[in-house]
């Protein structure tokens, strides 16, 4: 499935393998931040080594309206992507990593400045321009967002027509895997890959 040169960043493997698994995952879903570090940590590892080029993984940003900080946490991801791509996976393990930073109670008498500085230093931390990052992030006049909302418009939309509407959902193939869960242990998924590939 190819990716838009803008998000080259959310591939991991390479674009020709035969088979992609799709994860659509929310910053600030703790299901999805489970599925997500098992899978960067354990799974990814095991499927390099164990299935050399027969695998690609594209992380499909999900923006779950219901938590109140999503929109700007993707915005977020995409700033440092469109800065360098090869850094948007380490921003989203650091992302995932302070998650509950930016959950709704921690976050309700927090302004947008504020959380986008917190964000920033985020951002610094695996080596993007802060400056850089905020101003991608500043609000244009009226009410036309900023300068990653097409990208964010794109990832939702994808979601929406794709029919995806939680997170995490996890596709192979191009088609939904509801077997998978985001409690499985690398047992489980060593059974499950080897089913499949």
């Amino acid at each position: 499935m190819a990716l838009a040169p803008q998000f080259a960043g959310h591939r991991l493997g390479a674009a020709a393998a035969p088979h992609t698994f799709e994860f659509y995952l929310d910053y600030l879903c703790p299901f999805s931040a489970k599925i997500y570090k098992k899978f960067r940590q354990e799974i990814w590892p095991y499927i390099e080594e164990t299935y050399p080029n027969k695998v690609q993984v594209i992380f499909r940003q999900q923006v779950q309206a219901w938590h109140a900080f999503s929109t700007l946490a993707h915005e977020a991801a995409l700033a440092v992507e469109k800065i360098d791509p090869t850094k948007f996976y380490a921003f989203s393990d650091v992302l995932f990593q302070h998650q509950e930073e930016f959950f709704d109670v921690a976050v309700e008498n927090k302004t947008r400045k504020e959380l986008l500085g917190e964000l920033a230093k985020l951002a610094e931390s695996v080596g993007i321009s802060g400056e850089k990052f905020t101003n991608l992030l500043l609000n244009k006049e009226g009410n036309v967002g900023n300068s990653v909302t097409p990208d964010l418009k794109l990832c939702v939309k994808l979601g929406r027509q794709t029919g995806i509407h939680v997170s995490p959902t996890v596709l192979l193939d191009g088609l939904q895997e509801n077997s998978i869960s985001s409690g499985w242990e690398l047992d489980q998924w060593k059974d499950y890959l080897k089913s499949k590939l």
